[in-house]
């Protein structure tokens, strides 16, 4: 579904305040930096997934948005380390990472595909 600007304004601006009040909510914390990134504030949403990785360091998906985020700034090698280490955690939708959209600028690069076959079974490869 895809929000309105209005709406992604009232989104942030609900987890903002609640954030205020317990500033380790990761829930809220996760909804932010995804409303952040909707809105195309890459910047905030990093600081957002930044704060989540210290908080849980060993979830993948908090590893992987971390490197969507990177992607989406356009820093290919802290992509391609927080993506390894959300590999190294578990994350295995090798289908979803293939065609994400926030990956798009880190796919292009020949390191994309090897990082990926080093993880991927050999009978899923890219």
């Amino acid at each position: 579904m895809i929000m309105s600007e209005k709406d992604l304004d009232f989104e942030i601006s609900f987890y903002e305040r609640l954030l205020e009040k317990k500033p380790d909510f990761i829930e809220a914390l996760i909804a932010l930096g995804d409303a952040y990134s909707k809105k195309g504030w890459f910047e905030k949403g990093l600081a957002v997934d930044k704060k989540l990785v210290q908080l849980r360091p060993a979830d993948p998906i908090i590893h992987y948005n971390l490197a969507c985020d990177y992607s989406l700034l356009k820093v290919p090698n802290l992509s391609f380390y927080s993506l390894e280490k959300a590999l190294q955690l578990g994350y295995d939708d090798f289908e979803f990472m293939t065609e994400d959209p926030d990956l798009r600028f880190i796919r292009e690069d020949k390191r994309f595909k090897e990082l990926v076959g080093k993880y991927k079974a050999p009978a899923d490869s890219v």
